[in-house]
This record gives C-alpha cells, structure tokens and sequence, in this order.
C-alpha cells in the first residue's frame, strides 16, 4: 500500500468497494507521496515510538509508518475505509486499527482510544507517544489541543492541518490569528510549519491551502503552567468576545466570584492598561494573570 496512493489507485480501488468520498469526514487523500514521506521523516520515528494516526483512510500513511515504530494505533470512522485499510494493513501485526470516532465529545477522546494507547506504551520500556496523521480538518483543532490535556501527552505531533489552523498555531500576538489555540500550544510547545500544501496534492481537492506542521513538547515550558485545565479553560474564555477590553471580559467570566473593583486591581497589578485586549497578552502574561485571577477564586 505504502507508495501507492494514486488518483489511479483510488478510483479502481473504490470503484470496486462502491465507495465515494465524503467530504464531511474530511476524506481528501493525499496523493503526492514525496509529501507524505515528509510527512513521516519529520517526525523522526524510532522503535520505541508508539504512534496515534487519527483518519486511517486506504492505510497508506499507516504502512509507511508501521515498520518504523513499536505499534500504530489508528482510528477510522467509516466503516467501508475500515475495511479496505483492515485488508491492507493485514501482514502489520504491530498495526492496532479502530473504527468509532475519536471524539467523545469536543473536549474529550473516546475512552476506549486512551485505553489502548495506555496498553501500547505500557508494553515496552521507554516508549513514548507520537501523533502522526492526515487530520480530517474539522476536528484537527479538538484533536491537537485535547492531546495536551489527555492522560497521554504526546511528546511529538506532525500532522496535515488547514492552513488557517496552522497560521494560528504559530500566531504572535496582536495579530489576527493569535488567539486561544496560539497560547494554549505555545505555552508547552515548540511549533513550526514543516511545508505548505496546494490543493492539488490532494484527491478530491480541497477548497483550501494545507500545511504540515510539527509541534514538539516541552516539558520544562509546560511545567511552568501550575493548573493546565484552569489555564485552557481560563484562555477560551477570555477569546470568547476577543474584540471587547479585558476588564469587560473577565467581569463576565467571574462576576459571581470577583467584583469589578478586584478585577481592576488585577489588571493594575500585571501591569496592564485598562484599555488592554487578551490578543495584545503573549504567553508570560497571560500566564501571570490566569495566576492572579486563580490565587482570588
């Protein structure tokens, strides 16, 4: 399978299944294989890698994955690409392949994946965990920003996202893109974009740009965040109205917990201007204030 992936390949191939690719799953394959074995090298496998692929699709990434690591778990939502990946992922016998969605709700995985992977790391010593995948776009966001609060955090992801997504991992602030998602990979993470991807490379077409991006964990920046969850769930709140002032908005989050007067202390004391916006905060500072609006709850 692995190096197969032509548009030839997949119109015979689902033509004789009497499959058609829907666009809702985010089912663009990608078929320039030189991108795909980017792909892989940028996530410098190793035998004791285990490897999460989210969108096993016909198996071709998971093929050229599998002899590289320790065991891929690879999770498919549609029955019929199940199916076709099962018959050619067969001779893989370190290949674990799911079928249900990953996603039991926005803010949280299928238990049942967190389950095996915990089986797979616990089987050798010293192994650790990867994301490796061709990410359907529309959960692309839920997937990588859970990880990061998952029981188990990956210490590397490479994956095809949206462009747009990818702009906003890397945003700096004050900028357009820079919002809940840049602070919350930022904060614990090295990010950068590997390669940009015409929609050419894919079949069926997409209607936007790609790119690959690589996310590497930083144990020592992410030890620097006391309460992860109270981070994120601080950070999203403030990107919920990102246009209005910060006082404003921290008012509405915690106006049964903290009065006007204590939230403009607040802002006082992180040095802020009462005018200031949560898009102007970089990572330090809004770190410094989640702190300070956490030690008065």
């Amino acid at each position: 399978m692995a190096g197969q992936q032509t548009i030839s390949y997949l119109t015979r191939r689902f033509r004789e299944v009497g499959f058609e690719p829907v666009s809702r799953h985010g089912q663009n394959f990608l078929i320039d294989m030189n991108l795909q074995r980017l792909l892989v090298d940028a996530a410098q496998l190793d035998y004791d890698d285990v490897v999460l692929e989210v969108g096993t699709g016909t198996g071709a990434l998971t093929a050229l994955v599998a002899p590289q690591v320790a065991a891929v778990v690879t999770v498919e939502i549609d029955e019929r690409l199940f199916q076709m990946a099962s018959d050619e992922l067969v001779d893989n016998a370190n290949v674990t392949l799911l079928k249900f969605d990953v996603l039991k709700n926005k803010n949280h995985f299928d238990p049942r994946l967190m389950e095996v992977l915990g089986e797979r790391l616990a089987a050798g010593s010293g192994r650790q965990l990867k994301l490796v995948a061709n990410l359907p776009y529309s959960v692309a966001t839920p997937i990588i920003s859970n990880l990061l609060s998952s029981p188990h955090v990956p210490v590397m992801m490479v994956a095809t996202v949206q462009k747009e997504m990818a702009e906003r991992l890397i945003a700096q602030p004050g900028t357009k893109d820079y919002g809940a998602l840049s602070i919350w990979i930022q904060s614990q993470c090295r990010v950068e974009i590997v390669r940009l991807m015409a929609p050419s490379v894919f079949w069926p077409r997409p209607k936007v740009e790609s790119a690959i991006v690589r996310i590497d964990l930083e144990p020592e920046r992410r030890s620097l965040v006391p309460d992860l969850e109270f981070f994120h769930s601080f950070v999203r709140g403030l990107f919920l109205h990102r246009r209005k002032l910060l006082r404003g908005v921290l008012h509405a989050g915690y106006k049964n917990q903290l009065t006007k007067p204590q939230i403009d202390n607040l802002i006082e004391k992180q040095g802020l201007q009462a005018d200031a916006r949560a898009e102007q905060l970089g990572i330090e500072a809004m770190l410094a204030l989640c702190e300070a609006v956490r030690a008065e709850l």
